[in-house]
């Protein structure tokens, strides 16, 4: 079985053959796709859609930091409410991005540091995004980071250092998409000498589609073919990458 971690199903994209895709995924061996949150706009369709696939479809609940706007505090009460009415399995997606919007830092630094809160009083993994932004990042987990903090760093295309900083948090993983297969993929040239036991799959679905369906809709089927490429550079079976990842995936989401 192989887990996507991350999967925004609930997306418009999908509206239209919504039902069909997630069979597909099911079909090739995707037991478990995990929802990761966008506003307060995303929440309805996200829990809809955990609750028509239940124990196939599972729930986050975060504000994503390219949505931090001056009304950021707003938005996160109202987030926060449903923390606690809902069956959440993590705090996500949050973070910085400095590819769109330079201006919000600050406030998106303090979103960060709010929901962080969060996760430590419900004791629940955050599931971070980080464009541009793993400086930024490493500055505010040095302060915030200690035994009741856990997650990962989605979509991980940092360099072989950064990722050995994530991994030195402790309890920290690397989510790993199609850019894995892209042909100037940095990462593709140093994974391998990462510990497997830290890395866990996704798609970030409908975006980001591995070859040979990039600049096409990625959707969770095609998360075997980032499996198939890890099973390349760690010349391991593809049964093998699947146990490894799934556990890894298990264990950080209490799955």
């Amino acid at each position: 079985m192989l887990i996507d971690t991350h999967a925004h199903l609930y997306a418009e994209q999908f509206e239209s053959d919504r039902a069909e895709m997630i069979s597909r995924a099911i079909d090739t061996g995707v037991g478990k796709m995990l929802l990761p949150n966008i506003d307060l706009e995303s929440i309805d369709g996200m829990l809809d859609l955990a609750k028509k696939y239940p124990n196939r479809c599972f729930p986050m609940m975060g504000l994503h930091p390219c949505s931090v706007a001056a009304d950021y505090e707003n938005q996160l009460e109202q987030i926060f409410q449903r923390l606690y009415t809902e069956p959440i399995i993590a705090i996500g997606e949050i973070g910085i991005d400095l590819y769109w919007d330079k201006t919000t830092l600050p406030l998106q630094r303090e979103a960060f540091r709010i929901q962080v809160k969060w996760a430590k009083e419900r004791q629940l993994p955050i599931v971070i995004h980080a464009r541009d932004s793993y400086n930024e990042l490493f500055e505010e987990l040095n302060k915030l980071n200690d035994a009741n903090l856990s997650g990962v760093f989605h979509c991980f295309t940092g360099s072989k250092q950064q990722a050995q900083k994530i991994l030195d948090y402790g309890n920290f993983y690397l989510g790993i998409g199609g850019v894995l297969t892209y042909k100037n993929s940095g990462i593709a040239q140093f994974i391998h000498e990462l510990p497997l036991n830290r890395i866990i799959l996704e798609t970030d679905a409908p975006y980001l589609p591995p070859v040979p369906h990039r600049g096409k809709r990625n959707e969770s089927a095609y998360i075997q073919l980032v499996a198939q490429k890890l099973t390349e550079l760690f010349s391991l079976s593809f049964s093998e990458i699947s146990r490894i990842t799934t556990e890894n995936a298990t264990r950080l989401f209490h799955l």
